[in-house]
């Protein structure tokens, strides 16, 4: 099976007052082993990157790895400065990574040529593979169907992890059909947007680049081996008991909802967010934590 397909977990990294929970992050990512997920995504989004520095990072992907127990380990290395990303790609090459993660952050609002010259240049110095990582709500650059097929037919490039799919398999699968028609063969495209993850599985994506599966990962792995085996009515009604959730992410954002689904699961501390991030407000911790008893997640 290709690296970059299954299952990818994106665990949380606990920060609190006194910095880094490494106890906590270690058990999240032994969560994820025995939950049998396909790769483990550390420093991505859900794990905070950009409040971390370089050597916060290269300990937890150190930790990472070490905890990992096998499973193909893929480091985010996103940064604002060039010279900035070649120095974490570094450490997680040192660190024994499976594979690098980038997107494209930006504060000075990026062109295309830019994000090209940025991919360009960190795959030019890997030895290991790279997803390119859209995630345009947190950068601010907008991928287009056609600068997927350009950046994907760089050197190391393995994957694309797209933002989501339209709504619906009939609007769905063109979509992916399209994207696919675009890149390499070799390039697998990942979604990510949780929501939409069933659907983008069904309509062809090869893999789910997932939040709640770094918290939750066996029902994440359900409705993916249920997609991946063509089950579209188990796959949505898998998906569709996760609602609650999902709507959450929708309201405020999926690394708070993973933060508060972790607590209410014992696996974190009260506060693990970097500040300024806080926790989920009293109304939403309240809707979560009825959907958490009411699916026997807790006892």
């Amino acid at each position: 099976m290709n690296l970059f397909s299954g299952l990818g977990a994106f665990p949380l990294t606990p920060i609190g007052p006194a910095g880094i929970d490494e106890a906590a992050f270690v058990g999240l990512v032994r969560r994820l082993v025995a939950g049998s997920v396909d790769m483990i995504c550390p420093l991505g989004s859900t794990g905070g990157y950009p409040y971390l520095n370089r050597a916060e990072r290269a300990r937890v992907a150190r930790l990472a790895v070490d905890a990992a127990d096998g499973v193909p380990v893929v480091i985010g290395i996103g940064a604002l400065a060039t010279r900035e990303v070649l120095e974490l790609s570094a450490d997680a090459q040192a660190a024994g990574a499976s594979a690098v993660l980038l997107a494209p952050v930006s504060y000075q609002p990026l062109t295309e040529d830019e994000v090209f010259g940025l991919y360009e240049d960190v795959s030019a110095e890997l030895s290991v593979p790279l997803c390119v990582y859209d995630n345009p709500r947190t950068t601010q650059f907008t991928f287009s169907d056609e600068f997927y097929g350009r950046v994907s037919r760089l050197p190391r490039v393995g994957s694309i992890k797209i933002p989501g799919v339209p709504e619906g398999i009939d609007a769905a699968v063109p979509h992916v059909q399209r994207l696919r028609a675009l890149v390499p063969e070799h390039v697998t495209i990942g979604i990510s947007g949780d929501p939409l993850a069933a659907t983008g599985l069904l309509a062809g994506c090869d893999a789910w680049y997932s939040v709640v599966g770094g918290v939750l990962p066996e029902q994440a792995l359900a409705i993916t081996r249920a997609a991946q085996a063509g089950d579209r009515r188990r796959a949505l009604a898998l998906s569709e008991a996760l609602e609650t959730v999902w709507e959450l992410m929708r309201r405020h954002g999926s690394m708070r909802v993973a933060s508060a689904l972790a607590e209410e699961l014992g696996l974190v501390s009260k506060r693990n967010l970097p500040r300024p991030l806080r926790e989920l407000d009293v109304d939403a911790r309240v809707g979560l934590s009825g959907w958490v008893r009411a699916a026997g997640l807790v006892g």
